[in-house]
């Protein structure tokens, strides 16, 4: 679906206020810093603005603009799908590295930073292995080895290539679940306890000392009753700290910023302060994966701007939210769109049933949204006292 119409309006108010504010060079001002790119602005504040990448809209030489906007706008990279176990191992023993090489290949050549995603999740694993559990061909002592070796081979291909690895993803329940009382989850729990958790950080270190270490959920943007039964932000803020607490080398939390517009969502004091709170443990902190995605009501596809401008509007003001609150705490290092365009976006695909669409920053036609102006502003005007330069962290032996 082309939602182009009506963006058109929105664009030319834009550029007016763009032309507007704009004032001749002075010695005081010697340029628009309104001109820069999310990437330049981010770096004044040593903070690295990322996107996700769609490697087929990468290489896609009938869509040249997307190279563009990777390379210009962004100073950090995530493969979508590039370095998830199903892609790498798609049959036992033979590695497919092709995808994933020119993904690290490509970041280097634009200088940007990777954030490696992801070592250990119990989605997207190969088959092969999921079958040869559930058949008892494959049992705990071996599944162990294999996890280990996973992780051992391909932190060492890339070793000093990735910045922060997501070393173990979405491994914490929400209170939605059956029980209610948050847990350890899925595939690698139910099959070895929740000690994997700290054996993924102890392999992945030993492969790569250099690497920024991280634990990555959703859902943890903020916390809530501060009860860790049923507060998901509180719970993995305990294992963080419980783990630091047994000498695990874990050097970071990644929350990842998945929000709707249809929720009530946060405001950037109650960002900070979950920040800081993992920051007091001594951690870094980024945003991993943030969309704000918007019910794509019947209004919204025939391009009524009365149901779409407020759906703009109040993405614009949850990426705002989430960037706020990294750039106030020093500990925050990255800030991460998961997709920068509609284009390219997971959202409509998985969000199907009711439709939902709009959660990026770019619109289908690579025209920037009021999010990334809120960006842009947030990333120009913000400053000393209350932000601080990035506390740069040492990978935790």
């Amino acid at each position: 679906m082309m939602l182009r119409r009506w963006m058109a309006a929105g664009l030319v108010a834009v550029a007016t206020a763009g032309a507007l504010g704009a004032v001749p060079a002075t010695a005081n001002r010697p340029h628009d810093p309104t001109d820069r790119s999310l990437r330049a602005l981010a770096l004044r504040h040593k903070l690295h603005i990322g996107t996700a990448v769609d490697m087929a809209a990468l290489t896609d030489p009938a869509d040249p603009r997307y190279r563009e906007l990777v390379r210009e706008e962004f100073s950090s990279v995530t493969a979508e799908n590039e370095m998830k176990w199903e892609s790498l191992e798609p049959t036992r023993g033979n590695y497919d590295w092709g995808p994933a090489d020119a993904f690290v290949a490509a970041a280097r050549r634009n200088d940007q930073r990777v954030r490696g995603h992801v070592l250990v999740w119990q989605n997207q694993v190969p088959k092969w292995l999921t079958d040869g559990v559930a058949d008892g061909s494959i049992g705990t002592a071996e599944l162990r080895e294999i996890l280990r070796h996973h992780i051992t081979t391909v932190v060492s291909r890339y070793r000093g290539r990735i910045w922060q690895w997501d070393v173990v993803n979405e491994a914490v329940s929400d209170p939605w679940d059956t029980p209610s009382t948050l847990h350890y989850k899925g595939f690698w729990a139910e099959h070895l306890g929740p000690g994997y958790i700290a054996d993924a950080f102890r392999w992945a270190r030993a492969a790569d000392p250099g690497a920024l270490l991280f634990y990555n959920d959703y859902n943890i943007e903020a916390f809530g009753s501060g009860n860790p039964a049923d507060d998901k932000t509180q719970f993995v803020h305990d294992m963080a700290r419980d783990l630091l607490a047994q000498g695990v080398p874990i050097d970071g939390v990644g929350s990842q910023g998945h929000l709707g517009t249809q929720y009530g969502n946060y405001d950037p004091i109650q960002v900070a302060d979950a920040l800081h709170r993992f920051a007091r443990l001594g951690l870094a902190t980024a945003f991993t994966e943030v969309d704000v995605r918007s019910r794509l009501t019947d209004g919204v596809q025939a391009g009524d701007p009365e149901e779409i401008n407020p759906r703009l509007q109040a993405s614009a003001a949850n990426f705002h939210a989430l960037l706020q609150g990294c750039l106030a705490e020093p500990r925050c290092l990255s800030f991460t769109v998961w997709g920068f365009t509609d284009r390219h976006s997971w959202v409509p695909g998985w969000f199907d049933d009711p439709p939902e669409g709009l959660a990026t920053i770019y619109d289908e036609d690579y025209r920037p949204k009021r999010a990334y102006h809120l960006i842009k502003a947030d990333l120009v005007y913000a400053g000393p006292p209350y932000v601080l330069p990035r506390v740069a962290p040492k990978p935790r032996r």
